[in-house]
């Protein structure tokens, strides 16, 4: 029989989203990392005020010139959290910091306290703090992927550093973040071309006069060390440096999965002048690690049982890890042209580079057992056999460049107070790949005891050629109108150009596609006293097609047309004091449903049909007593398709969409004890379905989290010991169980996992 293989391969995620390449781009770039790194780089951060808004990325009220002009002044209480757990402001729903009350959208802020008292690693270890967020494809060793609102987000243009497009394909390194923000829902307006749910946005970390150190392990030995230095320097504390350093030896649940991690940031700030501030941000990351395929339905309609999640399956002894070696850059002008207006200029670029390999289960099309009771061969069979391929595509290349411009300020018309914000932004993305390889090696059973042992293919991969130049050009303006002391509207609305070429291996074009659209925002807002917003917007957007699977008959692998998503929604934000935020939102969205319909014999990927998603959202954050904070929230969503052209996928809900999620996270100050403070929480999620007809379902799962948190004094330095317990009743379930590229896989959740830090400042 001739090997199968998978043209477009399960790992593809060839994007969507782009932009042109601008030659003053890269000179600009040039210029200002030269300028940074010849002057030394920093803000001013001699204000008390300007140091704490620093830390959240904000400008003072009256610009950088306060600065310069107020002393240095320090407090530390012994014991005392950094933050409450409530952000004040955000900056993933404008395109500068704004104050979430203020903010008519549904926007969570996970911050550095949070990361730190859970020893975050992953973005999966942050938002499982948010009940919206789901896993999306997450297998261990492997980028993660993530949807909101139950629309899985696009890797090409869903994630954002300081608020310009990241590519999805890495796991961002946390050393260096301040926080992480999630702006729930379309974000058209925000970003252009992007996913439905909404954008992901992490916050670097400012130069400061900061020096600790953090040596971590886990219950199964893993060795972690970070360091994180910074220091303001010059006559006026003009120039900052922060460096931050970590390397991660780690050790998995999985048997025979290890791997390592290496990161190094800098963040470098200067203030020219009274009026204008330069910042710059690098980061590098390189990781190696065995990936964990996912298992997939038995026959297509039973979940596996009796699996273990410390089973590599269809590992080999010579399987080799997935390598990714990731940059990404920004650089960012502000000036304050007058006390009402200011300007700045942002250019960033991101790259990984992935060696994508795998000893890969899939299907059954090699196994005698395939087929039997109508098994589609793309699934394990009835019995638990599966085809192993082996699985290696080399120097795997994303690469996000933009360029964007921005003019904020208030002005006065007709009595009413408006603050404008006008900008451009030019955004390319490009992907390179290879053909690879992509051969079937031998097949095995879910049920062996002793895995099967097979010879791995002797073919070699192609050289990488370039597969996709998408380009894509905005123009954006958002006016926020103050009508009276009560009421505001803010309306607008950014016209996208789109143009995209596919090509194949032979750089012949593929596939040409050139879009032009407007997609508008709109919001009334309303406070019936100052410290409550009540809201309702209408927003548009706009979506890269999906891809078809290999196995479509009639359109294999193609990519389909953009598609327009909306969106209304309608909340309340309450802030109970200065350190609790409580929050609700209702939204319905809309998309044009994708998915391989059957067309007699053939199968075609179609656009047919519509996605509708409706929920209501709760939260909380911050600081409930003087001794109890605490994030909390929970989501319930409705995600059903109608008019699909196949019955059997009206009318339920929808694959890898529980209808209800949990998450709580406390932290509080055992009286008595100086620095002791106990963290716990909860996560939970109900059945998910696991199929486009809603015939299977995942069981639901209530996960236990404990942990503790001492500060204390050692040779008259701070220093925070930190344990962290995930998965206490040591639970068995499936994290997630979506779809990626047409195919379905289920990923198993990790064990009960205990984790130890201490940080100490020097």
């Amino acid at each position: 029989m001739t090997p199968i293989k998978k043209n477009q391969a399960k790992k593809y995620h060839v994007a969507k989203t782009t932009c042109p390449s601008f030659p003053f781009a890269k000179k600009l770039v040039t210029l200002l990392v030269a300028a940074t790194t010849t002057v030394g780089a920093g803000v001013s951060y001699a204000a008390t005020e300007a140091e704490q808004l620093s830390s959240q990325n904000l400008p003072s009220e009256s610009g950088t010139a306060n600065a310069q002009q107020l002393p240095l002044v320090t407090v530390k209480a012994e014991g005392e959290p950094k933050d409450s757990y409530k952000a004040k402001a955000a900056a993933v729903g404008t395109f500068s910091s704004a104050d979430l009350l203020n903010t008519p959208a549904s926007i969570s802020v996970i911050t550095r306290s949070v990361l730190d008292d859970q020893q975050s690693r992953l973005l999966s270890d942050v938002v499982r703090n948010d009940a919206s967020i789901d896993n999306d494809y997450t297998p261990l060793g492997y980028y993660e992927n993530f949807s909101i609102r139950g629309f899985p987000l696009d890797l090409a243009s869903s994630y954002q550093l300081d608020g310009m497009t990241l590519s999805g394909e890495q796991n961002v390194g946390l050393e260096n973040k301040e926080r992480v923000e999630v702006l729930k829902g379309l974000a058209g307006l925000q970003g252009g071309l992007a996913a439905p749910g909404g954008l992901i946005n992490y916050v670097s970390k400012r130069p400061a006069n900061v020096a600790s150190m953090t040596l971590g392990t886990d219950s199964r030995g893993s060795r972690y060390v970070a360091t994180d230095v910074g220091t303001l320097f010059g006559d006026q504390k003009q120039f900052g440096l922060r460096i931050n350093a970590a390397h991660e030896g780690i050790n998995t649940y999985v048997d025979g999965v290890s791997g390592n991690r290496n990161f190094l940031s800098l963040a470098a700030d200067w203030v020219i002048s009274r009026s204008a501030t330069l910042q710059f941000n690098i980061e590098d990351q390189h990781s190696q690690q065995l990936s964990v395929p996912g298992y997939q339905l038995l026959g297509g309609t039973v979940v596996p049982a009796n699996v273990s999640p410390s089973r590599l399956l269809g590992g080999q002894p010579w399987s080799k890890p997935v390598t990714m070696d990731s940059l990404n850059a920004n650089v960012r002008l502000d000036i304050d042209v007058n006390p009402d207006w200011h300007a700045s200029l942002a250019v960033s670029r991101s790259r990984v580079i992935i060696d994508d390999n795998s000893t890969f289960p899939y299907g059954c099309f090699y196994v005698s057992s395939c087929g039997a009771g109508g098994t589609p061969p793309q699934y394990f069979s009835a019995t638990g056999d599966f085809d192993i391929y082996d699985y290696r595509f080399p120097n795997d290349t994303r690469r996000n460049d933009q360029v964007q411009a921005v003019l904020q300020g208030k002005l006065a018309l007709a009595g009413m107070r408006h603050d404008l914000t006008l900008g451009v932004s030019s955004f390319r993305r490009t992907v390179s790949l290879s053909d690879g390889v992509n051969e079937y090696v031998g097949s095995d059973n879910i049920n062996n005891p002793s895995p099967l042992v097979f010879a791995p293919s002797g073919d070699t991969p192609s050289a990488s050629t370039r597969r996709l130049d998408s380009r894509q050009q905005g123009l954006f303006v958002l006016d926020r109108v103050q009508l009276s002391e009560r009421w505001q509207v803010q309306a607008g609305a950014r016209q996208v150009w789109l143009r995209e070429q596919a090509f194949d291996d032979t750089g012949a074009t593929t596939r040409t596609t050139d879009k032009t659209m407007l997609l508008p925002q709109l919001a009334l807002l309303y406070k019936p006293q100052a410290a409550m917003t009540l809201y309702t917007s209408y927003s548009k957007g706009l979506t890269m097609g999906g891809q078809a699977p290999f196995w479509a008959t009639i359109n294999p692998s193609a990519f389909l047309p953009p598609t327009v998503s909306r969106q209304i929604e309608a909340g309340i934000k309450f802030e109970v004091s200065n350190q609790l935020l409580l929050s609700a939102a209702i939204f319905q969205m809309t998309k044009p449903y994708e998915y391989p319909k059957p067309e007699g014999a053939d199968i075609e990927y179609v656009q047919e049909g519509t996605q509708t998603n409706k929920g209501i959202e709760l939260s909380a954050a911050g600081q409930v007593t003087k001794r109890l904070r605490l994030t909390a929230s929970f989501a319930a969503t409705q995600a059903i398709a109608t008019n699909t052209g196949t019955s059997a996928y009206d009318g339920h809900q929808a694959i890898n969409v529980p209808r209800l999620r949990g998450s709580i996270y406390a932290d509080y100050a055992v009286p008595g004890v100086v620095g002791l403070n106990l963290l716990g929480g909860w996560e939970y999620s109900a059945r998910k379905p696991a199929t486009r007809a809603g015939d299977v379902d995942v069981p639901s799962v209530n996960l236990f989290n404990a942990g503790l948190r001492y500060g204390t004094t050692l040779a008259g330095r701070q220093t925070v010991f930190r344990l962290a317990i995930d998965n206490l009743l040591n639970k068995q379930y499936w994290k997630d169980v979506g779809e990626y590229l047409g195919d379905g896989y289920l990923h198993l959740g990790a064990p009960r996992t205990a984790r130890l830090s201490v940080q100490y400042e020097f």
